[in-house]
């Protein structure tokens, strides 16, 4: 059953409607889908993004070839109504070529979007260091020592943030949470704990601490 706001949405004389996917980490755009009203309940109900194919004229779940499938965030729609934004979770490339996105051939603007430093890109440089070593590479160093080490390198880099915050230099701080954070990464990539994971946790704490002040107002 539609809710009153799916009823509000204005398909096209083709019963489809344009549909944003939108990384909920990055917020980088993924690729622009079709649904019609099938593939969005379906979408809604599984959580996971199933569209329109105008070409095949059939639905089409995302990732049920590739095995690279969409976890759905959220999903709004515009003003009007004729256009939806899809936010995911994505297991792997957006694109059939293999690029994280579709949109990745820039025309105009400078920095190439696909360059741009992301958590999940580096989470997926570590993630090929330890599938691939490389030589020379500290990343690769890590793995080679295995868990001990790099457990050993994160109670380092703790105590580094600690006493760089004790001596309240903003600068040093920065720095050291910044190492930290690429340990953790790689701990995560040893321990195969994908980024999605922990915005996952932290999500659901943020909800039930919102329901607690709530429930407390």
């Amino acid at each position: 059953m539609e809710s009153k706001l799916e009823e509000t949405l204005r398909f096209d004389r083709d019963g489809l409607i344009p549909a944003v996917v939108q990384d909920a980490g990055t917020g980088r755009v993924l690729t622009l889908a079709y649904m019609n009203r099938e593939s969005l309940a379906i979408t809604l109900e599984e959580k996971q993004t199933c569209f329109y194919s105008r070409s095949r004229r059939s639905l089409w779940r995302k990732g049920e070839t590739s095995g690279n499938v969409q976890r759905v965030v959220r999903v709004t729609a515009d003003c009007d109504g004729d256009s939806l934004v899809v936010e995911v979770e994505p297991s792997g490339p957006a694109c059939h070529t293999g690029e994280e996105s579709c949109f990745h051939r820039v025309l105009y603007g400078g920095e190439n979007e696909a360059e741009r430093f992301s958590l999940r890109a580096l989470y997926a440089l570590i993630e090929g260091r330890k599938a691939e070593p490389k030589e020379g590479s500290y990343t690769t160093y890590l793995f080679g020592k295995g868990r001990e080490k790099i457990l050993k390198k994160v109670g380092e880099e703790c105590a580094e943030v600690i006493i760089a915050a004790m001596k309240d230099s903003r600068t040093e701080t920065i720095y050291e949470i910044a190492d930290l954070a690429y340990h953790l990464l790689v701990l995560m990539a040893e321990r195969d704990i994908e980024p999605e994971a922990i915005r996952s946790e932290l999500e659901r704490r943020h909800v039930i601490d919102h329901k607690v002040k709530q429930a407390g107002a």
